[in-house]
This record gives C-alpha cells, structure tokens and sequence, in this order.
C-alpha cells in the first residue's frame, strides 16, 4: 500500500506542479531565436500604474510574472500611458502574463503594468525578448505605414470638412435669426 502511494505521488507530483504555476523560466524552455533584452522588478500598489517604455524595434516578447499580489499588463503604440480603458493589447492573468508586441507597432510603446486592487502590493519580473524569428521588410513597413498615413488623412480631412461645412450653415442661419430678430427690435 506504501509503494503504491510513493508511486502515485510521483506520478502526480509533475502535474501538479505544471498546473499550480509555470516552472522557473531557466530560459531552458523558450526558443532560441528569442534574446532576452531587459530584466524589469518592481513593486505596485493596489489600483496603482507603473509605466514603461518600449523603444525597440522588431517582434518583442513580454514575460511577466507576478511573484506577489496580482500585477496586470497593458500595451499600446497610441498612448505611452495604457490602462484598462485604453489598451491594444492585455494580459489579466494571476501570474503569468504573456503580451507579444508585433513588429509593426508605432514606437516607442507604452507599457502599463497594473496592480490588481484584490492585493494590497504586487511584485513583478518582467522579461522583455527580442524574437528574431520574425524578418521584416524595412520597405514594406514604411509602404504600408504611407499608406495607412494617406488614408487617415484623407479620412481625417473629409471629417473636417464636413465638420465645417455644417458649422457654416449653423452660423449662417443663426446670423440671419439675429438679423431679423434686430430688425423687428428696431
């Protein structure tokens, strides 16, 4: 009865530990076409942001574990100040949280790392990887970034336009309510 036991929790003893948490990264389990660029630590207070930047090109891996409280990732190329209301990309796990930042994000890109309110601090190590797996076209980026470019423009421009053309008619026929509204006055 004793050996089948010690055999079941040797059995179940990996699994376990799979299912409780993810195992030490000794970066013996990533790819190695990934190159770890930054180690980042910290502590955050509950309902509290602490912000990063992200400066560097290319495909970029954000491994971040929580080793106290719960610390939640927020990414954005169009604010250097994402939270829950304004995020591209987001991991909320308890944990460990995973964001992959594609290439063709607009740098630099902001980074919120959130303190969850259910804990009254949270501890964080963030490993920042640099995928080299992933080859991009410098001219296919800026062709598809003037593009896009063009189009936001233009879109951008016929709103304004219209904007204007219908503050013109407002302002016309508000002018000419005050012209006869003087008129009958005087």
């Amino acid at each position: 009865m004793l050996s089948c036991s010690v055999l079941l929790v040797a059995l179940l003893l990996p699994q376990a530990r799979s299912f409780l948490g993810p195992p030490a990264e000794d970066d013996g389990g990533l790819p190695e076409e990934w190159v770890l660029l930054h180690v980042v630590q910290g502590h955050i207070g509950a309902g509290n942001y602490s912000y990063l930047r992200l400066n560097h090109d290319g495909r970029i891996v954000l491994h971040m574990q929580s080793l106290k409280g719960d610390a939640d990732l927020y990414v954005s190329d169009k604010t250097l100040h994402p939270s829950f209301d304004t995020y591209k990309l987001q991991s909320v796990t308890c944990g460990h949280d995973v964001v992959v930042v594609p290439g063709d994000f607009k740098r630099p890109v902001g980074i919120g790392i959130y303190g969850h309110p259910s804990h009254r601090e949270s501890e964080f190590e963030m490993r920042v990887f640099y995928d080299q797996s992933v080859q991009q076209d410098p001219f296919e980026k800026d062709r598809y970034a003037s593009e896009d470019e063009h189009r936001q423009r233009r879109s951008t421009q016929a709103e304004e336009d219209d904007f204007q053309e219908e503050e013109s008619i407002f302002w016309t026929i508000l002018i000419g309510l005050l012209k006869i509204i003087l008129e009958i006055l005087f």
